[in-house]
């Protein structure tokens, strides 16, 4: 007994330190297509220090101009994380400009350059990879356009970044992956590298896996498409041919709610109920798969994307004002259980009333 509790204890010391020590958003990739990543010392959820403040702005026509530039808008938690944007944007009269890029790189470098001219207020930026971005964002910051980012590390000084905290996302999740299968079991992961929330979330898997040596990873798979959710049935629906015995697989580590959707169709479609799904994010959408009867899907940690959309926009705002503002802001996520929701279908608004702490990153 005494052994494991030690044991216990240097592993916890181990992930602490671990995940102390990633800080980068996003990796530069080497020539094997992994990530590179130079171990810094990770910030708290909300540092004290302060981004380089811009002279306040004079609006223009009585609005503000703002360009969100994106990588892309596709699947339902992206789509609420737009709808809060907006919503701020309406509550505060401001010009919003979208600009998805679709997953092209190119595009989301031409969208930053076409802002810069066309003399924005402030500029938004949701994912995309540091080396395409970074030299346009250094543009705007030197021609006096402020710039906040979510979920890519920009190495600017001035920019100030939005988290949803993926090191803890991916820690609650595991964790309650591992519980329900008693540390035991055959999973598959689905993963696509080069998004910087994706590379932080693997971090902690690939600590996770050491931490719990009874469980085998027997498959990985994952590819960020226009249509992630189909593209990620139609390879799981072959990966359960392939291990087609009850036991085979235990659960799915789905860390992105498209992954986790197409995995919950495809095991449902094949009468594979017994398989777990475990994921990171959520959306309305999410909610009602995982209330419908026998879904395999049991639990996702995450953070409110409306809630993100709209805090992103309103500290451009008080930047734009005059206010000092962080450098890093970190959302506090919250694991969400299918036993913790009601028979009755809810939406992402109602959730707060089921579960505890849902609401307290709410703007």
């Amino acid at each position: 007994m005494k052994r494991k509790l030690v044991g216990l204890f240097v592993f916890t010391c181990v992930l602490i330190l671990a995940l102390a020590g990633c800080v980068k958003e996003q990796p530069p990739l080497g020539s094997d297509g992994q990530p590179i990543v130079a171990a810094t010392s990770k910030p708290t959820a909300v540092t004290k220090t302060k981004a380089t403040p811009v002279k306040k702005t004079v609006k223009r026509n009585g609005k503000l101009k703002i360009a969100l530039i994106a990588e892309f808008t596709t699947g339902t938690h992206a789509s609420q994380y737009i709808n809060g944007v907006k919503q701020g944007a309406k509550k505060a009269g401001v010009d919003l400009r979208i600009s998805d890029a679709n997953n092209d790189q190119s595009k989301m470098a031409s969208y930053l350059d076409t802002a810069i001219n066309e003399h924005v207020d402030g500029i938004l930026i949701k994912h995309g990879r540091t080396e395409t971005l970074q030299p346009g964002v250094k543009r705007a910051i030197k021609a006096g356009i402020p710039v906040v980012a979510f979920d890519v590390e920009l190495n600017v000084p001035g920019v100030t970044t939005v988290d949803q905290d993926d090191y803890m996302m991916a820690l609650m999740g595991l964790k309650q992956m591992a519980q329900d299968l008693n540390g035991e079991g055959n999973i598959v992961y689905i993963f696509v590298g080069g998004f910087a929330p994706m590379e932080k979330r693997n971090q902690v898997y690939n600590l996770m896996m050491h931490r719990y040596p009874g469980l085998k990873e027997v498959a990985r798979f994952g590819n960020a498409t226009e249509n992630t959710s189909l593209d990620t049935q139609n390879k799981m629906e072959a990966i359960l041919k392939r291990y087609p015995n009850k036991g085979d697989i235990k659960a799915i580590w789905a860390p992105w709610d498209e992954f986790a959707k197409g995995a919950t169709r495809a095991i449902k479609e094949a009468g594979r109920d017994e398989i777990k799904v475990y994921g990171i994010d959520l959306s309305d959408e999410d909610l009602q798969m995982m209330q419908q009867a026998n879904s395999p899907w049991k639990a996702s940690a995450a953070a409110n994307p409306a809630a993100v959309g709209e805090k992103q926009l309103n500290l451009l705002i008080d930047k734009l004002s005059g206010k000092n503002i962080p450098r890093y802001y970190s959302f506090d996520p919250v694991l969400v259980t299918q036993d913790q929701l009601p028979n009755q279908t809810i939406n992402m608004d109602q959730l707060g009333q089921y579960v505890k702490d849902w609401n307290k990153n709410d703007q």
